[in-house]
């Protein structure tokens, strides 16, 4: 008998400490970040985060390999060499192009046609950027990729240019970052 009674004690112990621990958490004050609404102001994402893959552009003519190949401001680095889409582990990168030959020189050089990449796809490892021997790709930390159908989801990295996100300062890191601060505000 003696043993009930003391499971019946254990018990009332467990959930007493139970109810403190509820009951203090439903008085401290709560630190909800809300985010759609506040997000141009608080919201802090990491230089290296790796959120959506862009192609790097020609922005100054000083760039000897730019000079080399003839490129002009506002063209893309890429080559179609096919190393990034040879260093993807799960296909996500499609490239494809075609020999041209030059009328000034009579070179044959690749042209690319399509550069295809599919974000949905993608497992973020930038295994595609390090093989890349040209610096023409990289990955960028807009984070705000959400669509309601998959097709969007495949870019053609050659037909867009990449203006940044869709929140200010976002390849700087956005907001500035200050640990334990939150805005607690509501609508």
């Amino acid at each position: 008998m003696s043993q009930y009674f003391k499971g019946i004690k254990n018990a009332t112990k467990t959930l007493a400490t139970g109810l403190k621990v509820t009951m203090k958490e439903y008085f401290t004050p709560k630190s909800t970040e809300q985010y759609p609404e506040n997000r141009k102001t608080t919201l802090h994402v990491a230089k290296r985060h790796r959120g959506r893959l862009v192609f790097k552009r020609v922005e100054d003519l000083n760039d000897p390999q730019a000079v080399k190949r003839g490129l002009k401001v506002g063209d893309y680095k890429c080559t179609a060499c096919t190393m990034c889409e040879k260093a993807c582990p799960n296909d996500t990168i499609k490239i494809t192009s075609h020999m041209d030959t030059d009328p000034e020189t009579g070179k044959k050089k690749k042209v690319l046609d399509d550069y295809q990449y599919d974000l949905g796809d993608c497992m973020f490892c930038e295994l595609c950027v390090n093989a890349c021997n040209f610096d023409a790709i990289e990955f960028t930390n807009d984070f705000e990729n959400s669509v309601f159908d998959r097709s969007k989801l495949v870019l053609h990295l050659n037909e867009e240019v990449y203006k940044g996100g869709s929140l200010p300062n976002l390849i700087d890191g956005g907001a500035p970052l200050t640990i334990g601060k939150f805005n607690t505000k509501t609508k």
